[in-house]
C-alpha cells in the first residue's frame, strides 16, 4: 500500500472544542487496486468481515482477531486483522471491530486493501499476507497543542519510560503484547502504553515500536500528549491517566482450545456452488508446539553432559538448524581460494561463496592458530544467531568440523565504508544524503545492540571497516567478535572469570565506549579523513583534537570533507555537534544512542555544548615514528597501549588518562 502523506490532526485532549467522533474513524484506502462491485471477491470480503461477530476463538477473548478466506476462481486469499486496545475487555472489543468492519466496507468499498482506525481499536484486510509481518504504514498521528515546560526533562523521562515499555510489550506473550506504566517528569506525571498485534514476535514488535516511536520527533516532539497509530503497533503517552486503565484487566483463564466450528461442505464431492473457503486459525497447533518442545527440554537434560573441552559443541547445538557441511562452504569458496578472497580480520580470512542455490554469501574462516579462535567462534554464533535487524549482518549460519570454524554471512556486495570514505575517488560517490542515511543506520544498529536485542551488547569495535554497504548503501553494522554481554542491570561491563565473560583485560568498557566510537566514525565522515596521528611540530594531533579545535574557533567548515561543502547545512553542522557530544572526555556527559538517535531525528532537541573530548596527549616523539600513523581511537587501542605502558621509557610515547574507557 502506498499511502499519501498523512496529515498531523492537532488533537485538544480532553477538551470540548474536538471530540474523539469527529476524529474515528479514520480510513486509509489502498491503492493497489480494485474488485468489481458484486464480485466473488467483495462477497467474501463481507463474509470475512462479517464473521468478526460470530467467532468465539480464542485470540478474540484477548482483544485481537485474525482470519483468511481462498477465494474460489479468483486466485486470490483475503487475510483480515482486528485488534483492540489491551484494556478493553472482550465483548467492548467485538462491538468496536463490529463497527469498524462495517465502517471499512462502506468507507472503502471496492479497495483490494485498506486499513481503518477507530478510538479504541483498528481493522485492516488485504489480498497478500499480513499475518506475522511488520506493518508500520499507513500510520495515524494525533498530538495534544499545548507545549510542555522542560522540554528536554521531559522527553528523557519519556525516553526512558517508552524503552520499558517497548520490552514488556514485546514480552507480553502470543496472546497479547500491551503494556502501560508512568514516571514523573519535572512537575508532570507521564502515563503512556505500547502495544503490538500478538502474532508479531518478540523482535519484530520491538522493530515496530522503534520505527513509530522514531516519528515522535519530526512529528511532535515537546508536545504534552502525543498518539501514534500503526497497522502492526500503536504508543500514547499523556500527562492526564483518563486515557487508559494503568491496571489493566486481567488476562482471561485460557479456555480448553477448541477449533472455530464451521459448518460442513456440502454432501458428496461437487462443491461448485461453494465461491468462498473460510479458514479459521485456531490455537490447537499452539498447544501441540509448546508440548512438543518441553518433551525436547526434557529429553535434553537427561543427557550426559559433554566434557569441559566439549562445551562449545554442546551450546552450538541449540542452533544445529543453522549448521552447514564443511564440504559444501568448501565448494561454494572454491576450496576458498584466494580470488575468493574478500579480506583478513583479527581472527581469520573472509571469502565469498555462492551455494548451490545461486545464493551468495559471505565467509569467515577463522585462522587454525588464533588463541581466541574458539571462543571467538563460540562468542559470535551464539550471538549473532539471536540478533536480527535490518542494520546487522546476518549470520545464516556456521560450520565446525575438526579444526575448522567458520560463520557463514549473508553476503554485503559493497564492501566497507573505509573503501568509500577514505577513497580519493570512491568518496565523491557519498554525497550527504547517503552520508547522513548511513550515520542514522549505524545509530539504530548500535542502539539494538544497546537496548533492544535480547542480549545487551558493547560491539567494542565499532570502526569504518566495521560498517558494511548493502547494494542501497544501507549501512550494515559488521564483526562482532569483540562483542562482549552485560547484565541487564549493569551500567559497567567489568571481568567475572567465574561467569566466563571475557572483558578488557586492562580498563573497563560500557555502552558509553561504543558511544565515543559512534562519535569518532561521525567525525570520520563528515570530515572524510581518518582518525589518524600526525605530526604537528613537536607534538601530535588527531582528527578529534582538530575538529575541536575549528568548533571552538568557528572554522567547523574546514574540517568537513569538500565534496559535500557545497551542500553545507545545519544537518551536517549538528552531526559535528552530536560527534562532539559522544567523544566527550567525561563518560558520564556522553549521551547514550537512544538520546543520540533522538538528536539526529529531532531538531527540536536542544543539544548540549560539548565538552573537551578525550584524545592521547604524546610527547617526546621519537624519530622513528612516522609522520602519518593511521590510528583508529578504538578503545581496544587504548587497551592494548594501556597494557604496554608501564613498558615504555620517558623517551617514547606516554598516555595520559582521560582516553574513553
Amino acid at each position: 500500500m502506498d499511502p499519501p502523506k498523512l496529515p498531523l490532526l492537532l488533537v485538544l485532549v480532553f477538551a470540548s472544542t474536538i471530540d474523539a467522533q469527529d476524529l474515528f474513524p479514520k480510513p486509509y484506502c489502498g491503492s493497489t487496486g480494485n474488485f468489481s462491485a458484486n464480485s466473488t471477491y467483495q462477497t467474501a470480503l463481507t463474509a470475512l468481515l462479517s464473521s468478526i461477530s460470530t467467532t468465539n476463538s480464542l485470540s478474540l477473548t484477548y482483544g485481537f482477531f485474525n482470519a483468511s478466506f481462498a477465494v474460489s476462481g479468483a486466485s486470490q486469499t483475503l487475510y483480515v486483522i482486528g485488534s483492540c486496545r489491551g484494556d478493553l475487555t472482550s465483548e467492548s472489543c467485538r462491538t468496536c471491530l463490529n463497527g469498524s468492519a462495517s465502517d471499512i466496507r462502506h468507507l472503502c468499498p471496492l479497495q483490494k486493501e485498506a486499513v481503518l482506525y477507530s478510538e479504541n481499536c483498528s481493522v485492516r484486510y488485504s489480498n497478500t499476507s499480513i499475518f506475522r509481518t511488520v506493518k508500520t504504514d499507513p500510520d495515524y498521528q494525533l498530538f495534544n497543542v499545548n507545549n510542555v515546560t522542560s522540554p528536554d526533562t521531559y522527553n528523557a523521562a519519556l525516553r526512558t519510560l517508552l524503552d520499558r515499555l517497548r520490552g514488556e510489550t514485546a514480552g507480553g506473550g502470543s496472546l497479547r503484547k500491551y503494556a502501560t506504566g508512568n514516571t514523573s517528569a519535572v512537575f508532570n506525571t507521564i502515563y503512556a502504553m505500547t502495544q503490538c498485534t500478538p502474532d508479531l514476535t518478540n523482535q519484530q514488535c520491538i522493530d515496530c515500536l522503534v520505527t513509530v516511536i522514531g516519528r515522535l520527533g519530526p512529528c511532535c516532539a515537546g508536545k504534552m500528549g502525543v498518539r501514534i497509530m500503526a497497522p502492526s503497533c500503536q504508543f500514547r503517552y499523556e500527562t492526564d491517566d483518563q486515557f487508559f486503565d494503568p491496571v489493566g484487566e486481567p488476562l482471561p483463564p485460557p479456555p480448553a482450545p477448541v477449533a472455530d466450528a464451521l459448518p460442513p461442505p456440502p454432501g458428496g464431492k461437487s462443491n461448485s456452488n461453494r465461491t468462498v473457503i473460510i479458514v479459521v486459525a485456531t490455537s490447537v497447533s499452539a498447544v501441540f508446539l509448546v508440548g512438543v518442545i518441553v518433551l525436547l527440554r526434557v529429553k535434553r537434560k537427561k543427557q550426559p553432559r559433554q566434557r569441559v573441552e566439549g562445551e562449545t559443541v554442546d551450546e552450538i547445538s541449540t542452533v544445529e538448524s543453522l549448521q552447514f557441511d564443511f564440504g559444501t562452504i568448501r565448494e561454494a569458496t572454491d576450496n576458498f581460494s584466494n580470488s575468493k578472497k574478500l579480506g583478513q580480520g583479527g581472527f581469520g580470512a573472509v571469502y565469498m561463496g555462492r551455494l548451490y542455490n545461486g545464493q551468495e554469501i559471505a565467509v569467515k574462516r577463522l585462522s587454525h592458530n588464533s588463541s581466541q579462535g574458539e571462543v571467538e567462534f563460540k562468542n559470535e554464533v551464539m550471538l549473532l544467531a539471536r540478533l536480527q535487524h535490518r542494520n546487522l549482518v546476518r549470520l545464516l549460519g556456521f560450520c565446525l568440523e575438526g579444526v575448522e570454524r567458520l560463520l557463514i554471512y549473508e553476503f554485503v556486495p559493497n564492501s566497507s565504508l573505509d573503501q568509500f570514505i577514505f577513497d580519493p575517488l570512491k568518496h565523491a560517490n557519498l554525497n550527504w544524503d547517503r552520508r547522513q542515511k548511513i550515520i542514522m543506520g549505524v545509530a539504530r544498529g548500535l542502539l539494538y545492540l544497546h537496548e533492544d536485542s535480547r542480549l545487551r551488547i558493547i560491539h567494542r569495535d565499532l570502526k569504518a571497516s566495521n560498517i558494511l554497504l548493502d547494494s542501497d548503501m544501507n549501512p550494515k553494522i559488521s564483526d562482532f567478535g569483540m562483542a562482549r554481554l552485560f547484565e541487564l542491570d549493569q551500567t559497567q561491563a567489568e571481568t567475572n572469570r567465574d561467569r566466563g565473560d571475557l572483558y578488557a583485560m586492562h580498563g573497563n568498557f560500557s555502552i558509553k565506549s561504543d558511544v565515543f566510537s559512534f562519535g569518532v566514525l561521525v567525525l570520520e565522515i563528515v570530515s572524510g579523513q581518518k582518525n589518524n596521528i600526525f605530526r604537528a611540530g613537536d607534538h601530535a594531533e588527531i582528527l578529534i583534537s582538530s575538529v575541536w579545535k575549528n568548533w571552538r574557533e568557528g572554522t567547523i567548515s574546514k574540517i568537513i570533507d569538500p565534496s559535500i561543502t557545497s551542500s553545507l547545512s545545519t544537518e551536517i553542522v549538528r552531526c559535528v555537534h552530536i560527534g562532539l557530544l559522544c567523544v566527550q572526555e567525561n563518560v558520564a556527559n556522553r549521551p547514550t544512542m537512544a538520546s543520540v538517535l533522538l538528536m539526529l531525528n529531532s531538531h527540536s532537541v536542544t543539544l548540549q555544548v560539548p565538552s573537551q573530548p578525550a584524545f592521547f596527549m604524546h610527547s617526546n616523539i621519537e624519530s622513528d615514528m612516522s609522520s602519518t600513523q593511521d590510528y583508529n581511537s578504538r578503545v581496544s587501542d587504548v587497551d592494548r597501549l594501556r597494557s604496554k605502558s608501564n613498558q615504555f621509557s620517558n623517551n617514547e610515547v606516554s598516555v595520559t588518562e582521560p582516553y574513553p574507557r
